[in-house]
């Protein structure tokens, strides 16, 4: 995996900034377009997606390289689905690919999702997204596939929030211990049973 280069920035879009979205998803090769919206997406689509983005308050940290956005990482709000789970998104142009900039782009977005205290994400992805789907299971997401896309969820509660509580178990130590002590006791009520009993 290569360093970003030297004029490459990661950062939070402003909402001036927004246009560069949608710039980004235009350039989006047709492969790429079609991963990144599970189908086919035309230019009206994607104005009026990038303008839903604005309105909505997505937030977009995005990978910034001479004043174009070639990666962008999405935040939907929770408001804007259905089930009030915010759903997270990812495109990555192929210039900027094999250079970090997912996992970069994947850890920013779920800081700032902790961050909001958002305790779980939802996540979509084409099927054949081999990438994304491989960068979704890294960072932890459970994927099901169903009618041409994976979707699964990532869980941001805290471990000790969301493992069941283990009932306490003897470790090896105190097995033995527990052992030890057993056969002292059995020694002893065998030995006071024909009066052997040590001297005091």
């Amino acid at each position: 995996m290569n360093g970003l280069p030297a004029n490459g920035s990661i950062r939070t879009l402003t909402a001036i900034e927004m246009p560069l979205l949608r710039d980004h998803l235009l350039r989006l090769d047709p492969a790429s377009r079609r991963d990144r919206f599970n189908g086919a997406a035309d230019e009206g689509f994607i104005e009026s997606y990038a303008a839903r983005c604005l309105a909505d308050g997505t937030v977009v940290i995005a990978y910034v390289e001479d004043g174009k956005v070639l990666g962008a990482a999405e935040l939907h709000q929770p408001d804007s689905s259905g089930d009030g789970m915010p759903e997270i998104a990812f495109s990555v142009e192929r210039s900027a690919r094999r250079k970090g900039v997912g996992s970069i782009l994947f850890k920013r977005l779920i800081t700032e999702a902790e961050g909001r205290g958002y305790p779980s994400l939802r996540i979509t992805t084409g099927y054949s997204n081999e990438a994304m789907r491989a960068l979704a299971h890294k960072f932890g997401a459970n994927l099901t596939f169903r009618q041409g896309e994976s979707t699964g969820s990532i869980d941001l509660r805290p471990k000790n929030q969301t493992e069941v509580a283990k009932p306490a178990g003897a470790t090896p130590i105190d097995a033995a211990r527990a052992i030890v002590k057993f056969n002292r006791t059995w020694w002893t009520i065998l030995l006071g049973m024909y009066g052997w009993r040590r001297a005091a």
